[in-house]
């Protein structure tokens, strides 16, 4: 299989299904920020953290593909007639956004309470999940923008906006981790 086709070089793209679009469609915009999250994601695991985090991170990472693929997917294209869908990609299911919950909780119990805004940095594991967290919410935006033009599963808002959240206690968590002091913003 080649890597590259040449039918995007005029500036469209395919979503699954066939239809072309433009490449700056929000719809290519939505997967293209989940797929540059997943990369950043990526980076976060392949720093030496907790071997718990990194397979935890890795379990979000398949499941940003799954959102990944239904947002690329055409809806008016993804059925075939009797409702049957048309191609094989899994439902999102709400256990994700319970299992982000979970681990969220889990590492803000083992926390001493936030009393002030954290400045991102201190170490460059955590800096990297902040900069995860940030684009989790660039993503959560644009999603939220497609979500109005062309609905989808809202549970997938959900769980960007809970990840985001995660994102957040575990950069304070590698924080505690790995010693690295926390500044707080002093307005």
């Amino acid at each position: 299989m080649k890597i590259y086709t040449k039918t995007g070089d005029k500036g469209s793209t395919a979503l699954i299904g066939g239809t072309r679009v433009k490449k700056h469609h929000i719809r290519i915009e939505s997967y293209g920020t989940i797929d540059e999250l997943n990369s950043w994601l990526g980076l976060v695991r392949d720093q030496d953290i907790d071997q718990h985090h990194q397979t935890f991170l890795t379990q979000i990472q398949r499941e940003l593909f799954v959102i990944g693929a239904i947002l690329a997917t055409d809806p008016e294209k993804a059925f075939l007639k009797k409702g049957k869908k048309r191609l094989d990609i899994p439902d999102f299911a709400d256990t994700h956004i319970l299992l982000l919950e979970g681990e969220i909780d889990a590492m803000n119990d083992s926390l001493s309470p936030m009393t002030h805004f954290i400045l991102p940095g201190g170490h460059t594991a955590v800096s990297y999940c902040h900069i995860a967290r940030t684009v989790c919410r660039r993503a959560e935006r644009v999603c939220t923008l497609l979500h109005e033009k062309e609905p989808f599963d809202p549970l997938i808002l959900t769980f960007l906006n809970r990840l985001s959240d995660y994102l957040f206690v575990l950069a304070r968590k590698l924080s505690d981790d790995l010693g690295a002091e926390e500044v707080k913003w002093m307005p």
